[in-house]
């Protein structure tokens, strides 16, 4: 697999850069659900939510990650009524994991690579859907993901190696 080394950031709070690059994940998080919303099913297939999530976070740090693994979710569902209020707590607990495992593992590699997100992707999900069965109680819900969001973690893997190899790698 190949491997690319890219130029990786740690944004901190106290930069007003970090609030600019969240805002424009933010508004990527935003948009990008909209479109796949116009799919039947398009949002729990493809899991457009949590795109730029990963993006923001492997590329700019966990901080950059985690204001938009909280706000997105939750300005969605204040905007758009997706995702459901009864869904938010499991979508922002995978947001939040995805954000620090992505952050963590840009910073521990220092590169970019499919098998470097296909962990980070499976690390969110398999956690976080520990995390959402014993939240809602049931096993067969909290495998959603896995049952039907296949192609939203390939996307996530492949367009997301894709978008910062080739549109944001400076």
């Amino acid at each position: 697999m190949e491997s690319t080394t890219v130029k990786l950031y740690s944004l901190r709070y106290n930069n007003a850069k970090t609030y600019l690059v969240a805002s424009l994940f933010i508004i990527g998080n935003l948009l990008l659900p909209q479109l796949f919303h116009l799919m039947p099913q398009g949002g729990i297939t493809w899991l457009p939510i949590y795109f730029f999530t990963l993006i923001g976070a492997y590329k700019y740090g966990w901080k950059v990650g985690l204001l938009t693994a909280i706000l997105s979710p939750v300005i969605n569902s204040l905007l758009f009524g997706m995702p459901m209020p009864v869904a938010l707590p499991a979508i922002l607990l995978k947001s939040v994991l995805l954000a620090i495992a992505a952050g963590w593992a840009a910073q521990r590699s220092g590169h970019i690579s499919i098998p470097v997100l296909a962990g980070v992707v499976l690390t969110y999900q398999v956690i976080g859907t520990l995390g959402e069965w014993a939240y809602i109680g049931s096993f067969y819900k909290a495998i959603q993901d896995f049952r039907i969001g296949i192609p939203g973690m390939c996307l996530q893997v492949f367009g997301g190696y894709l978008f910062i190899k080739y549109l944001i790698r400076n």
